[in-house]
């Protein structure tokens, strides 16, 4: 870049400024900022979102508060920040799931998942880990084991997923098809219960997002068969991929978090917050902290955003279509 350039960039970027309301060149400092969560207190998105909140707040000086406001697979979430002002004090902790599988599971959404919003920060990839309770098929220790033992028993293997057009409902329906089984979805409404019906043999597997399984994977609870990544999780050290270990090149299923703020929300709000949360995933301390989640932290650009977003409205809708997922 020349100097030139850069002066007139510089230049360019003071004019924005100039040309802003007063409120918004006042941001943050009028009030706290608010990040909402489609899900419920304690879900992923929850922990993410206080986790990044942290370090946001202190760079940009201000408080920061997650409010959840949950149901209809984060619908409820996702209309309210829609909806919301645009002033830089309203953002949303969305996802693969509220962002583009519900576009292709609910017919008749009230707001536009594009058109509605402005992409602020990529943030995570969200695995599945391909999970089996030990005490209940001991015969299943690897992938390839799941697949003989199902082509065996056509038909009577249940995998659990924590609801109709769930990602681990979509991640086992893409599953059977490649591998060429007959297994029987089971959905039960939310995780606690998709749990608890692997804890009692009720289903015999899941693909459940890693998020809210390492911990009782680590614990020896259930056996982690393979991630649904392309590439193996460096928190789950000697757990293979789905590809590898079922012989399923190119096999992956995975869903992302991201930041998103009202439309028209001020771009150099937008860019601001864009900045600061990368700051946050590129600090080594903070991505051990996602690791140890379960997560690959995705610092990117807002243009790099919406091109991942765009390509998965695209995999979303085909996947839902393919596994004749409905919403109860």
């Amino acid at each position: 870049m020349t100097i030139t350039r850069r002066a007139l960039l510089a230049a360019g970027a003071a004019t924005v400024a100039l040309a802003l309301p007063a409120a918004a060149q006042e941001w943050p400092k009028a009030q706290a900022i608010q990040i909402i969560g489609g899900f419920p207190t304690g879900a992923g998105t929850d922990i993410v979102a206080r986790l990044l909140a942290e370090p946001v707040s202190k760079a940009l000086g201000q408080t920061i508060i997650i409010e959840n406001k949950s149901g209809a697979g984060g619908n409820v979430g996702s209309e309210f920040v829609a909806r919301a002002k645009p002033d830089g004090y309203t953002f949303y902790m969305g996802t693969a799931g509220t962002h583009a599988i519900n576009a292709a599971l609910y017919p008749k959404l009230s707001f536009d998942v594009m058109k509605d919003f402005e992409h602020v920060a990529l943030i995570a990839d969200v695995p599945n880990i391909l999970i089996v309770n030990p005490k209940i098929v001991p015969d299943v220790n690897t992938c390839a084991d799941l697949v003989q033992k199902a082509k065996k028993e056509p038909g009577k293997l249940l995998y659990a997923s924590t609801g109709n057009g769930a990602s681990g409902h979509l991640a086992g329906a893409q599953f059977a098809a490649a591998a060429g089984v007959d297994i029987v979805h089971v959905p039960y409404r939310g995780t606690p219960p998709a749990l608890n019906a692997m804890m009692s043999g009720e289903s015999q597997f899941m693909f459940q997002q890693s998020i809210s399984i390492m911990g009782q994977v680590k614990a020896g609870a259930f056996k982690a068969l393979a991630v649904t990544t392309a590439e193996p999780m460096p928190s789950l050290a000697g757990v293979p991929t789905v590809a590898q270990a079922c012989n399923l090149p190119g096999w992956e299923s995975t869903t992302w978090y991201g930041i998103f703020a009202p439309k028209g929300t001020p771009q150099p709000i937008v860019q601001r917050m864009n900045a600061e949360l990368n700051k946050a995933l590129r600090d080594p301390a903070f991505d051990k902290k996602m690791q140890d989640l379960g997560l690959v932290s995705l610092p990117s650009t807002i243009e790099k955003f919406k091109e991942v977003h765009a390509a998965d409205m695209v995999k979303w809708k085909d996947r839902v279509q393919k596994s004749g997922a409905k919403v109860d």
